[in-house]
């Protein structure tokens, strides 16, 4: 049935729904987690594009204005939980075809703001927000990439994946007071429409990628513990 909190009110018992936050509505393992949320929770999507199945807020994650309209439109409200599914890579990334010594300064800049930068500047200002709920959950999506002695040659994407890692532990320590519980989630290739694209169009090797319910189990699983349980990080890796 999904992740529902009941409360018993005028003598029945009724579900609760959750106020979800999904950063990277729009496609991919994003897109996934709104459509599944919204059966039953409120879910505020952000992205550039236009996302399905949610309150959709439009932000470019890599500017301050950007982060800024998203706390502006979210206002007082409390948050239950925030999932920060919005991530890039280097060009040619994950083919055979990708050359570290060809990405750009400007690349690697963009990968940092997106990857790492942005989750640190909208956590710290979602953090009252999360503040109020009961039971406030952040969650990130990270990848393999970023998780000891898996690093790839995709040195951008792989640094800022092992930041976001360090700053959510340091996260965790700075805004203790608000009893937020953190997690990384650090999945190997997962079967996105466009990870299967390029399967098919021979740009990764043959493979099975990790399913997208297996990453959804895994966010539903989170907030389905109590308030005095939380996760690091979750590392799920092709068989």
């Amino acid at each position: 049935m999904g992740v529902l909190e009941w409360e018993y009110l005028n003598g029945s018992i009724s579900a609760v729904k959750k106020t979800i936050l999904i950063v990277g509505a729009s496609r991919g393992i994003g897109a996934e987690l709104v459509n599944h949320f919204s059966k039953e929770h409120h879910v505020i999507g952000v992205s550039r594009t236009e996302a399905q199945h949610c309150q959709w807020l439009s932000a470019d994650l890599s500017t301050s204005d950007g982060i800024q309209a998203i706390i502006d439109s979210v206002g007082q409200q409390p948050i239950d939980a925030l999932i920060y599914s919005s991530g890039i890579w280097e060009e040619q990334g994950f083919s055979d075809d990708f050359d570290f010594r060809k990405t750009t300064a400007e690349e690697t800049h963009n990968i940092m703001l997106v990857n790492l930068i942005a989750p640190i500047e909208l956590t710290k200002k979602i953090a009252k927000n999360l503040s109020l709920s009961n039971n406030p959950r952040a969650i990130y999506l990270g990848a393999l990439s970023g998780v000891d002695q898996i690093a790839s040659d995709q040195v951008a994407y792989a640094a800022s994946k092992f930041g976001l890692r360090g700053a959510i532990q340091s996260l965790r320590k700075a805004l203790k007071p608000e009893n937020i519980g953190f997690t990384v989630i650090n999945p190997g290739n997962v079967a996105t429409e466009e990870v299967l694209d390029d399967i098919k169009k021979g740009l990764f090797s043959e493979q099975i990628p990790i399913p997208l319910s297996d990453i959804i189990s895994s966010v539903e699983m989170i907030l389905s513990l109590s308030k005095h349980t939380e996760v690091g990080d979750i590392n799920l890796s092709q068989k």
